[in-house]
């Protein structure tokens, strides 16, 4: 069965997306000089970095320097440098994702103490644009893990689903910044949203049956219809590049 949200809920998806997107260009931010060297130049760099350009990662790199302070790893205090970052009202999600294990591809659960170069760039991978030598295979399965950091944005005790409480606690933190939404009406707006999600995902639901969550596979339903290819990138890796590996 298909799985469509109406206009007002998937906003709400998009604009943690575009805040997502926010931080990151204040992340990967490079207001200062200086080069350091490509850390991959004589290396076989991984696949997951294929279209990627030198030059791309070289930035990231001396990014990574001087958000870690010029050592070999970051830790989540690291990114109270970042200037307007508590700006952003999910802020702690995102910092969050940079150290979650499921991200980092080191396991189903659990959060990084700290995280090195190439888990940098791991993160970062999530972001590239679609490439034009990209077959529709590889098409959708970098969608699909796009949606799949997000989904664990959300999904933060790692059990699969997107509980009522989980999407609340996003929602709230997202509407914070309002002056104007009370935390009553924010739970209200998530709580409509679920129950939307259950409705459509799962149809005329017997009075007894509980929605547990939204799974992933809702989750790839509910973003039917949403560009979030040409959504979910990174500015600077929008550069013509040089592929890394073939």
């Amino acid at each position: 069965m298909a799985c469509f949200m109406t206009a007002p809920s998937q906003e709400l998806l998009v604009i943690v997306v575009l805040l997502l997107l926010s931080q990151l260009e204040l992340i990967t931010a490079e207001p200062f000089l200086g080069r350091t060297g490509n850390p991959f130049s004589a290396a076989s760099p991984s696949t997951r970095f294929c279209h990627v350009s030198s030059d791309q990662i070289e930035q990231l790199h001396r990014r990574f320097k001087q958000l870690s302070g010029d050592q070999p790893t970051i830790r989540k205090e690291n990114f109270n440098n970042v200037p307007d970052l508590e700006l952003n009202p999910i802020r702690s999600k995102i910092v969050r994702a940079f150290f979650d294990n499921r991200n980092l591809r080191k396991g189903p659960s659990g959060l990084a103490d700290e995280i090195n170069f190439e888990d940098f760039l791991t993160i970062m991978s999530y972001f590239r644009p679609i490439d034009t030598t990209m077959d529709e295979e590889q098409v959708e399965l970098s969608r699909k893990e796009k949606l799949r950091f997000l989904f664990h944005m959300y999904d933060s005790d790692s059990d699969g689903r997107i509980t009522l409480e989980e999407y609340r606690n996003v929602v709230e933190e997202l509407l914070s910044g309002n002056p104007h939404i009370e935390k009553e009406s924010a739970r209200s707006i998530a709580d409509g949203a679920m129950m939307e999600a259950a409705s459509v995902c799962m149809g005329q639901m017997e009075p007894d049956q509980v929605y547990e969550g939204i799974t992933f596979e809702d989750f790839l339903k509910i973003w039917q219809g949403i560009d979030i290819e040409t959504k979910m990138h990174v500015r600077f890796l929008n550069m013509e590049t040089m592929a890394l590996c073939h």
